[in-house]
């Protein structure tokens, strides 16, 4: 593969990963304090919308990391090794965990929904979480995938 397309794909990867800082930084905080607001009553609301949304935030770096990494790995033709089928093994745990941190955090999504006038607030976590499954689905293929290929390449070079 040619060096052009791994540095578009490896500016893409840090591309995505700015508006998301930005979110942690902006967003955030306005949504921990929102959930403060509508549920005065409850005080550890506010924090576990916060520490569930940071908390997601790590692996989606994380991942974000390991993408970076096998994109260097395929630019020193290294794409067909183990490192980067454990790279793929590492985006789809970072995947299967931010999915699993936001199902934690629904029933919190839903308390804000229930006061919120239009509703939303539950679809958009759904979506994350549906989306973070697709994703961890696709890599566990790419990396059976590889691994296979793998496997092949080494009895062909025993054959040899």
């Amino acid at each position: 593969m040619k060096r052009g397309t791994t540095f578009f794909l490896k500016m893409a990867v840090i591309l995505i990963g700015i508006p998301i800082l930005a979110l942690c930084i902006f967003l955030v905080p306005k949504i921990g304090s929102f959930a403060g607001e509508l549920y005065p009553d409850i005080a550890y609301m506010k924090s576990l919308v916060l520490i569930d949304m940071y908390a997601a935030a790590i692996p989606f770096y994380l991942a974000l990391y390991q993408a970076f990494k096998l994109l260097s790995y395929i630019d020193k033709n290294q794409a067909f090794s183990e490192l980067s089928v454990k790279a793929l093994k590492n985006i789809k745990y970072c995947a299967i965990t931010i999915s699993t941190l936001y199902l934690l955090g629904m029933p919190f999504y839903h308390l804000m929904q229930m006061r919120v006038d239009p509703p939303g607030i539950t679809a958009i976590g759904l979506v994350i979480i549906f989306t973070s499954m697709v994703v961890a689905g696709f890599t566990a293929i790419l990396q059976r995938l590889l691994q296979e290929a793998i496997n092949i390449k080494s009895e062909n070079d025993f054959t040899v």
